[in-house]
């Protein structure tokens, strides 16, 4: 599509328009200076990332492999989502200590938690190392090519000289057209100091999750220590806080409609330069399949959740985790239509060939893959999701796994210590009953759905749901995996060392099972007449994506192009900013405290709100944390383009100043994975008044706050 056609769609002021039409998310080496000063930027690029001297970057971290988290004082305090550090605070929570339930502040940093195997990782440096790494592959073929990418990667990754902490990660960018290496610097001694209980940091739950407007405290806090030299090392007694080379500055200034605002962290995942036929694709058929699967799976566990505290308390967490993709790729099916994705795709290819006519070629042969792959690629959508999401099948997936590496000679103690301890987790939080009725429903979903010649033989006897509900309960009861049927005289959810007393008769019984007799014909038809032709293809698209991106780039000159999110460091940029997403639907850009009163319900594990909170609103007794309105700001949206990975990160403003953590995104937008649409792609964000009124007031943690440089 033209810039002067996006220009005339997305009706936004001049200096925006062309910074955002695509959204972006920027290699912090390769930003541009002038376009970010232009919407509004005080300070220079190299104070967001400068290797020689220190930079923003110096505080901004990936938080143990997934989320973001940056450094906001001078004694290496870390502030990251609550649902980045949820799995912390869960693990120093006892049924006498529920710290999830009331909350933790440490009174000093002596009360400060360690948390085994938790690791936050700098990025140092940033090379480009395309030659390098391209050198001699131009005209091999698979697998030749690939296999000299990775002696190349090798050669140049023991050509550099690097500290015993220190390691270099080499990522493809652009579908391999570009490679980027990375010096990152891992520090393992990383402790919680304080988390708002989840009736803050989870406000809102289930329901809010993908939602503005939000008002939701989804902040917690850790420190990183290290060793007498400020390096890293493991836990000791003997580590002393880290000093950063430089740590985010908190500001408390009130929010105006079209501030600057940028944030630097590891978005994910995106796939922003996929051809039209792909996007079809996903909107009409792969969400849409994603999304059938696990509706029946969530309505078959509110029925029994509605009625049945237990299993409330016990599927809480598993239904949330089940709908949060569920929620996004509603939003995200919706939000292509919306924006007209397809058809912007279609104009865009257009008008490349134009300029291009070779690419009509690279279309011609992408369109054909997509189509020839696309029954192997339904199939393998409903195929996934219904073994995800019917536990009792899942289960069976890992006892199948089991049975794999026993026979293999890779199960010694070690590891059969942690596949015990996996499955006695499992079966913490796991009703065979219930699951027999949510796999049935799933059968018969999955065979109404897929192709006859993708089904095990007989499999049309699972067509009809309620017929599938006994018969899965006859198999569920006489189950060792569901742990209804004893073997080796004891049953695995609950004498799990007798029940592997005798690994021979385990297995030998295992294979017998019905629960997984069944999972195995579905497993071994899916292998044969699905995954072999659904990966090839795959492949072929790859290699031919990888063409398709260069030629884009060598064609429209006029296009900034970013690589898809990869989960490396990133800067996107944008402005605070409400939206209008539906026919006389308008959102502000702000939340506030009186919001979370509003939606107030004493004693629901969603939208309970703590007794002194309240106190506090009542009282209005809300400090310097204020805003303009008199009330506590809350959350607020931009057009800033992220994804998950991002969640944790900070959002600054036009002088670096920290003003929000990165949480979420509008429903509405999610799309913005595949097509982002600055209409409708909003992120959302903490605001860190809210942050610091919690810490200060709610929490009596003012300590923390007193490490801290505040913009006032």
């Amino acid at each position: 599509m033209t810039k002067k056609i996006l220009l005339s769609v997305f009706l936004l002021p001049a200096a925006m328009a062309f910074a955002q039409q695509y959204g972006g998310m920027w290699i912090p080496t390769e930003l541009n200076e002038k376009e970010m000063k232009d919407l509004g930027m005080k300070i220079s690029a190299k104070d967001i990332f400068n290797p020689q001297k220190p930079s923003i970057k110096d505080a901004v971290v990936q938080f143990n492999g997934g989320c973001t988290a940056e450094i906001i004082s001078p004694k290496g305090l870390l502030l990251t989502n609550h649902h980045c550090g949820f799995g912390q605070i869960q693990a120093h929570s006892t049924v006498q200590n529920d710290l999830l339930s009331n909350g933790f502040w440490a009174k000093n940093m002596n009360g400060e938690l360690p948390n085994p195997g938790v690791k936050v990782d700098f990025i140092v440096d940033i090379k480009e190392v395309t030659y390098q790494i391209l050198e001699g592959t131009d005209k091999l073929t698979e697998p030749e090519y690939t296999k000299k990418i990775n002696n190349n990667i090798e050669v140049y990754k023991n050509s550099q000289k690097i500290e015993s902490y220190q390691s270099i990660m080499i990522k493809p960018m652009y579908y391999g057209n570009k490679y980027y290496a990375y010096t990152i610097e891992t520090y393992k001694d990383i402790r919680l100091v304080g988390a708002p209980p989840q009736s803050i940091g989870k406000f809102g739950s289930d329901t809010d999750n993908w939602v503005w407007p939000r008002h939701t405290g989804d902040f917690s806090m850790f420190r990183i220590y290290a060793d007498k030299n400020n390096k890293p090392a493991e836990f000791s007694k003997d580590n002393v806080p880290y000093v950063p080379k430089h740590y985010l500055p908190v500001s408390i200034k009130d929010k105006n409609e079209n501030d600057f605002t940028f944030v630097f962290g590891f978005p994910g995942r995106t796939t922003e330069y996929l051809p039209a036929v792909a996007v079809e694709k996903i909107m009409k058929d792969i969400d849409p399949a994603r999304i059938a699967v696990r509706d029946v799976a969530l309505k078959t566990l509110d029925e029994k959740m509605r009625v049945d505290n237990e299993t409330r308390i016990k599927y809480a967490s598993k239904y949330a985790s089940v709908a949060n993709y569920w929620k996004k790729w509603i939003g995200e099916v919706e939000g292509l239509k919306k924006s007209n994705a397809v058809e912007k795709k279609v104009m865009y290819e257009g008008s490349l060939v134009a300029k291009n006519p070779e690419i009509k070629t690279t279309l011609d042969q992408l369109n054909k893959l997509y189509n020839d792959q696309a029954p192997y690629a339904l199939n393998n959508a409903y195929y996934t999701e219904v073994v995800r999401n019917a536990e009792t099948l899942k289960l069976a997936g890992d006892y199948n796994d089991f049975i794999t590496s026993v026979e293999a000679g890779r199960m010694d103690e070690k590891e059969l210590a942690k596949f015990k301890t996996k499955v006695t987790s499992f079966y913490k939080d796991y009703s065979a009953e219930l699951d027999a009725k949510v796999t049935a429903k799933l059968l018969a979903l999955y065979v109404n759905k897929t192709a006859p010649q993708f089904l095990p033989a007989g499999f049309s006897k699972y067509k009809d749901e309620n017929a599938n509900i006994p018969i899965l309960e006859d198999m569920s009861k006489n189950s060792i995996i569901t742990g209804r049927t004893a073997v080796n005289g004891g049953i695995l959810t609950a004498d799990i060392d007798k029940a592997f007393s005798s690994q021979d008769k385990l297995i030998k019984t295992l294979k017998k099972d019905p629960i997984y007799q069944l999972y195995l014909s579905m497993k071994e038809t899916y292998t044969k007449t699905a995954d072999p032709q659904y990966t090839a293809l795959q492949a072929k698209i790859d290699a031919l994506q990888k063409k398709f991106m260069a030629q884009q780039m060598e064609t429209d000159k006029d296009r900034k192009f970013f690589p898809d999110a990869n989960s490396t460091l990133r800067v996107t940029y944008g402005k605070i900013k409400g939206s209008a997403p539906r026919d006389a639907v308008s959102y502000g850009y702000q939340t506030h405290l009186a919001g979370v009163m509003e939606k107030y319900v004493p004693g629901d594990y969603e939208f309970d709100v703590p007794k002194k909170l309240i106190e506090l609103y009542n009282k209005k007794d809300f400090g310097i944390y204020k805003d303009k309105t008199g009330d506590v700001p809350v959350g607020f949206t931009a057009t800033n383009h992220t994804t998950g990975g991002n969640s944790g990160s900070p959002a600054l403003d036009a002088n670096g100043n920290l003003v929000g953590l990165n949480f979420d995104r509008q429903w509405e937008g999610t799309m913005s994975d595949i097509n982002y649409d600055p209409r409708f792609s909003r992120n959302i964000m903490v605001d860190t008044k809210y942050i610091l009124f919690v810490v200060e007031k709610f929490a009596d943690a003012k300590w923390l706050v007193d490490e801290m440089k505040i913009i006032k």
